[in-house]
């Protein structure tokens, strides 16, 4: 039987709410627990998190990680969220290596834990918190092109049954999620969204085309408007950089008001 691996880009929502019954994260809610009926379960899963940026990509190595609570003025509760996933120190492992091997100055942390872009959706997915993980960093240079090329490194990963997913966010303006959500605002994320949702599922888009828009995001209609700070973004450079191709399925929910993407793509492991 040859390797899997399952990749899949979500928008992860805001901090911890939809843990906490928040009504603007249900379809969110949903289409996580969908995604998670329809997939295999995993032997472990790689996180790369909106949420930890660092001057070289960074794994978690530690057995026992702990949790990160990196988020502020929720109530007592959100401070109270358990997810006891174990690490995976091998795959932590495999990854630096790959890295390596791809010329990408890497390092491995032992002491880190997992932040809410990996324990809010994986809570939800896979509530029994039984399935490894371990947690991969954006570069606080955030690149573009060197994120698809960290994606690139990770194809090269020999481990059965993985799923890799990048926890950011189709849309991430702070101010736009709380003010009223006027036509020009609804406009201007859906100009957007509909840009990303063409370059990353067009299966007729040459790869050279798809991997240049991705790489000249910012050029897209309204994209700084949409991502003021691109870090949201940058998990799904990673995963396209990994999938190498056109998503096989597209999802939508509107989280926070918002018209927000999700992305899948399911692909055998490369073999060198």
């Amino acid at each position: 039987m040859s390797n899997h691996t399952d990749v899949l880009f979500i928008s992860h929502g805001g901090g911890p709410m939809p843990l906490l019954g928040d009504p603007d994260h249900q379809e969110m809610v949903d289409r996580l627990a969908e995604i998670a009926a329809t997939l295999r379960k995993p032997s472990a899963i790689l996180v790369i998190s909106a949420h930890w940026e660092e001057a070289v990509p960074t794994v978690t190595s530690g057995a026992n990680p702990p949790l990160i609570y990196d988020y502020s003025g929720f109530p007592p509760e959100a401070y109270e969220i358990q997810y006891p996933a174990s690490g995976e120190p091998e795959l932590a492992q495999q990854v630096f290596q790959e890295l390596d091997k791809a010329g990408i100055a890497a390092r491995l942390d032992n002491q880190r834990g997992f932040d809410h872009g990996l324990f809010v959706p994986l809570k939800l997915m896979y509530p029994s918190a039984d399935i490894p993980c371990v947690q991969l960093s954006l570069m606080n240079s955030l690149d573009a092109s060197v994120h698809l090329e960290m994606g690139r490194a990770l194809q090269a990963l020999d481990y059965d049954n993985l799923l890799v997913i990048g926890s950011g966010f189709s849309f991430h303006n702070m101010r736009a999620f709380f003010a009223p959500n006027s036509p020009d605002i609804q406009a201007r994320n859906e100009a957007f969204n509909d840009w990303l949702e063409q370059t990353c599922s067009d299966p007729e888009m040459a790869e050279s085309e798809r991997a240049d828009r991705l790489i000249h995001w910012e050029r897209a209609p309204h994209a700084r408007f949409c991502h003021p700070r691109e870090e949201h973004l940058l998990p799904l450079h990673v995963c396209y950089g990994l999938a190498g191709r056109a998503s096989d399925t597209h999802l939508s929910a509107t989280i926070l008001g918002k018209k927000s993407g999700m992305f899948y793509w399911g692909l055998p492991v490369r073999r060198g």
